[in-house]
Parts: C-alpha cells; sequence; structure tokens
C-alpha cells in the first residue's frame, strides 16, 4: 500500500486507472470504516485488471461548527493506516490543508441542494457543517477521479447531500451506501464513541433501542412518541428523534408513499451521537 501526501503524487499514482473505488474519511478509522474499505476493495479488485482502492485521511476544518471539536477530533494516521492496509486499500491519500483547500477552493461558489438546508436535522444543529461537507468531498472526487465511492448510512442526511451532489455536479460517480456497522450492544459505530465515559455508555445504547422500538409502531405519531418516551426514560434529550422522507429528509405528507427513515440526534455526556434505521413496510 502506498502513502500520498499531495494531489500532484495522487494524479501520477492514478494517471492510467479507470476503475478506482474510493473511501473518504476523516480518520480516526473503526470496523465500520473497514467495512467501507473491504467492500470497496473487492470492487476495484473485481476488474480484470485490478483497479485502485483509494482510503483518504483528511480531518476537514470547513465542516466543524466548533472550533473545540476540530480540535479534539482524533488523529490517528498510524493506525488507520494499519486498518487501511488490512481491509484492502492499495493507497491513502493523507493531504494538507493547504493541498486540498488552494486559496481559490474556498472562495468557489456552492450550491447546495435542499436536503442540506430544509429538514431542520443536522442542518439545523451544526450550521455551516453541510457547506464543509460538499465542498471537501467534491474537491476530493476531482482529486481522485473515483468510478464509484462508499458512504455508511449512519450520516444518513450527509450521504442524501453527496448523492444530490453528483447529481448536481453532473459527476459520473457511483455512490454504494453501506449499512451502518454497530457493536453488538446495537449502539453505531462511531469514532465519537471512544469519549463515552463508562457512566454515560449504557445511556448511548438507548439511541439505538428508541430507533428499534419505533419499528414496531403502527404509525408515524406513534413511532416518534415511543422514541420520545425510550431517550427520556434513560435521561436522554435528543436533539431530534423524527420519521422523515427517506430521501428528502422532509416530513412526510399524508400521501407519500416512499421510504422512510427513524433518525435521531441527541448529547449523551458531552458527546453528540446520530444514528438512523428504515422504518416503515417501504423502507
Amino acid at each position: 500500500m502506498k502513502i500520498l501526501s499531495t494531489a500532484s503524487q495522487l494524479g501520477h499514482e492514478l494517471a492510467n486507472d479507470e476503475h478506482v473505488a474510493f473511501v473518504p474519511t476523516m480518520g480516526a478509522l473503526h470496523e465500520g470504516h473497514a467495512v467501507l474499505i473491504r467492500q470497496a476493495a473487492a470492487w476495484s479488485g473485481s476488474h480484470p485488471h485490478s483497479g485502485a482502492c483509494i482510503v483518504s485521511v483528511f480531518v476537514n476544518p470547513t465542516q466543524f461548527n466548533d472550533p473545540k471539536d476540530f480540535e479534539r477530533y482524533p488523529k490517528t494516521l498510524d493506525q488507520d493506516v494499519i486498518l487501511s492496509q488490512t481491509a484492502g486499500a492499495t493507497h491513502i491519500y493523507a493531504p494538507s490543508v493547504e493541498d486540498v483547500y488552494p486559496a481559490s477552493e474556498l472562495t468557489r461558489p456552492l450550491s447546495l441542494p435542499g436536503v442540506a438546508m430544509q429538514p431542520s436535522l443536522e442542518d439545523a444543529h451544526r450550521p455551516g457543517h453541510f457547506e464543509g461537507v460538499y465542498r471537501v468531498v467534491r474537491r476530493l472526487f476531482e482529486l481522485v477521479r473515483p468510478k464509484t465511492a462508499f458512504f455508511g448510512e449512519k450520516d444518513w442526511q450527509q450521504l442524501q447531500l453527496i448523492i444530490a451532489m453528483v447529481k448536481h455536479e453532473r459527476m459520473s460517480i457511483d455512490i454504494v451506501p453501506v449499512p451502518t456497522v454497530r457493536e453488538p450492544s446495537g449502539l453505531a459505530l462511531s469514532s465519537r464513541n471512544r469519549f463515552l465515559s463508562s457512566k454515560d455508555m449504557p445511556k448511548a445504547l438507548a439511541i439505538s433501542q428508541a430507533l428499534r422500538d419505533s419499528t414496531q409502531a403502527s404509525n408515524i405519531d406513534q413511532a416518534e412518541q415511543i422514541m420520545m418516551t425510550c431517550l427520556a426514560q434513560h435521561g436522554i434529550t435528543p436533539e431530534y428523534a423524527t420519521i422523515r422522507e427517506a430521501a428528502s429528509l422532509l416530513i412526510p405528507q399524508r400521501d407519500f408513499q416512499g421510504p422512510l427513515r427513524a433518525l435521531i440526534a441527541a448529547k449523551v455526556g458531552n458527546v453528540r451521537l446520530i444514528d438512523n434505521t428504515p422504518w416503515g413496510s417501504k423502507s
């Protein structure tokens, strides 16, 4: 496996590769990332001439609305290299901020789709976050030029933003959603889980429990009440616990017949966690 740190190295290394699979990350990799990398490596290796499997490790400063959150985000490149190689990556791209964001890139116009601005979910609670996500993923896609890219479903609103961005920017990239990877307890794997105290860990399990319980409800109002009750029983007041249209993330209208998603965001101690699951018979 090769470690690349500049766009020029990346361009030279992939100049003749038409089957690039890409997993963009912010590092602090865990088994959830490993699942993404293994799937990407399997895709790239399935072609007659075996393509490249690229993992980017870049803590993107433009998607943090809280500078303290950016500063404490774990940087674990040595461990990330080992995990990526074991999972089948052929290259790691670990660039500097200057390499990803030359001056012209930071002033380049953005045109965010509605899924990043209207649902009042992550967009409302993390102002500026999706502008940063859009900017960095667009830039990484242009540098890596993948044929396909793999994203976890845990960051559901982000996934829908990327799908909309690729369409809006007319990029020929297949976005592959990968189901959320969970601990045996049901807790969604996250780089933030390492910050949960032993006291807060049992409370955090209420998030996945609330989502599971919601699927037993017969209607949306009942499902949302079940989630709120479950969280309250564990001393959690969520930022949101809601059922939304899966693609647009808008509040479903009475005649809506498409897939739905149950979503929760909540702070447990000082750690903000998000999770989601398909909801309803058409999900």
